[in-house]
């Protein structure tokens, strides 16, 4: 299991600590199995409530952190001397976890560590008031920027973005985009995606004939387009795709095409009272069904169903 602290201060941005949590609880979800696991953390431990009045209890930072990563929420003040947590993040990185700082979080680090703010990034409106502020303050124009162990990001609704890229070192690629899908998040950005004010625009991963055969795959999912025929659709080779999918999602195109549609029927088990053999079909199983899904989550649909009445009960 990966265990993610979540660090927040009084006035912490609801909408970056919401994006996290939603994000780890239907990755545990989609893949069936508790992967992701959580904790609210603050300085002195207790409820911490937001600038909208939204809150939260949280335990005590650990004098000796055994997560494998800590996210810093940002704050709507910026100057809220709770965000200089300097120490703090040295006691997570000796033990080995990576920091990701959101918004004003990351500010406060880069203008706190000396360091160059080009190599860093922020929230664009963090980089104004910090130029308008100090003189010289450019940060790079990134959602986020990783050096070692610490990743200064955007924040705001670009975390959604980081922590699906977090959760795609730990479950497919297909997964991964099923967790997207539920959020009705079309695009997952990169961390070298420019941030939206820049009117720059960009694809889903950089390459668009790679996007076109992923629309074309998440479009067909009840009767799976032969592979062959993707390509020709799109204009490109087999082996030409096959290199794509290799490079960029590190899996095959028919290995993430049944794993998405597995995905697919996992949420129709989950969130459905359709019954095993119309969700095969729906999903492009004519046959074999309950063996392909039993080998990609290690239970049995029905045994995952039989599960979840007993949770409801």
């Amino acid at each position: 299991m990966h265990h993610f602290d979540i660090l927040v201060a009084p006035g912490f941005v609801v909408s970056e600590l919401a994006a996290i949590v939603d994000a780890l609880n239907i990755a545990n979800r989609v893949t069936a199995q508790k992967r992701f696991a959580w904790t609210y953390v603050s300085r002195q431990g207790g409820a911490v409530a937001s600038r909208t009045r939204v809150s939260v209890d949280t335990e005590p930072v650990p004098d000796k952190p055994a997560a494998d990563y800590l996210f810093v929420i940002g704050n709507s003040d910026p100057d809220t001397p709770d965000l200089s947590y300097g120490a703090l993040i040295s006691s997570y990185t000796y033990r080995g976890a990576q920091i990701f700082l959101l918004a004003e979080a990351a500010s406060r680090y880069i203008s706190e560590s000396g360091g160059d703010p080009a190599r860093h990034t922020t929230h664009w409106e963090n980089t104004a008031l910090m130029r308008e502020r100090l003189g010289s303050f450019d940060t790079g124009a990134t959602l986020a920027v990783e050096e070692g162990q610490v990743v200064t990001c955007a924040g705001m609704s670009a975390t959604l973005d980081i922590i699906l890229a977090v959760l795609s070192r730990h479950m497919s690629a297909a997964a991964t985009r099923t967790v997207a899908d539920i959020f009705l998040h079309e695009m997952i950005r990169d961390f070298g995606t420019r941030q939206p004010y820049s009117g720059l625009s960009s694809t889903t991963t950089g390459d668009k004939e790679l996007d076109d055969c992923l629309d074309l795959m998440q479009a067909n999912m009840e009767e799976p387009l032969p592979i062959h025929e993707i390509c020709s659709l799109i204009g490109v080779s087999n082996r030409s795709l096959e290199r794509k999918f290799r490079s960029f999602l590190n899996t095959t195109p028919a290995a993430y095409y049944r794993e998405l549609r597995l995905s697919r029927a996992n949420n129709l088990l989950l969130n459905t009272t359709l019954s095993v053999q119309d969700i095969g079909l729906a999903c492009g199983f004519p046959s074999g069904f309950s063996g392909l899904y039993k080998a990609a989550f290690g239970i049995t649909p029905l045994a995952l169903r039989k599960r979840r009445g007993q949770a409801t009960a």
